[in-house]
């Protein structure tokens, strides 16, 4: 990232509550250490189903990837991961404030980022922050950062793509900070700057002659 202008940190995990304090919304960061990976089956089965957390903090690391690897459990019970290509975060919100307390993560990682309603209610109290994939076509990236695979738990409860797969990385990343310990929101500022100036984009430019089914900018026109 040089010369990009952006900062670039370097975090170790677990990361403290002093080290993340230091992430500015916006920043680039590789992280190294152990993460795991846990969406809807996992948060379903460990809060819903009343399961608990598969193993102990120790054992998961505090940093959790919203994500379905491409991943492999071999013959011999070796373990095979190439791409980890992160997924939309906000179908997570509803068991976030229980999820944050339940696992102890401080560090949530995945896509497009959640509204700032929803780092000021679950991940201010929780000491917590967001960190963004940066676009899409990062996953093959992503995976040159693992460097093994710890452990894999619930795969025959909930599959191998809902599985908690435990990683060792070594600066894996570029992550970004969308939400930093104030639950300031890079998406939600740079939205503010963007927002004024499409109707002006737009201004003089015909409407669509071709669109997709129930495709409109009015929302009092949505077909439900």
């Amino acid at each position: 990232m040089a010369g990009s202008g952006l900062k670039t940190v370097h975090l170790n995990l677990p990361a403290s509550t002093a080290d993340l304090r230091k992430l500015e919304i916006g920043s680039v960061v590789y992280l190294t250490g152990r993460v795991f990976t846990a969406r809807e089956g996992v948060y379903k089965h460990a809060i819903e189903d009343g399961a608990g957390m598969p193993a102990s903090r120790e054992t998961l690391g505090l940093a959790n990837f919203h994500c379905s690897p491409a991943a492999s459990i071999n013959s011999d019970g070796s373990h095979t991961v190439g791409a980890v290509t992160a997924t939309a975060s906000f179908r997570f919100a509803r068991w976030l404030d229980e999820w944050l307390k339940l696992s102890g993560c401080n560090i949530i990682m995945g896509k497009g980022g959640m509204t700032s309603e929803i780092y000021q209610s679950a991940f201010v109290p929780n000491k917590a922050v967001y960190l963004t994939t940066v676009g899409y076509g990062t996953g093959a990236l992503l995976g040159r950062g693992i460097k093994r695979v710890s452990g894999v738990y619930w795969a025959e409860e909930l599959g191998l793509a809902q599985a908690a797969w435990v990683l060792e990385v070594e600066n894996f990343g570029p992550f970004l900070v969308e939400s930093d310990l104030d639950g300031k929101s890079l998406f939600e500022r740079e939205n503010e700057k963007i927002a004024p100036g499409i109707a002006r984009l737009y201004e003089g430019t015909r409407p669509a002659t071709l669109r997709r089914y129930g495709e409109t900018d009015d929302k009092t026109d949505e077909v439900i």
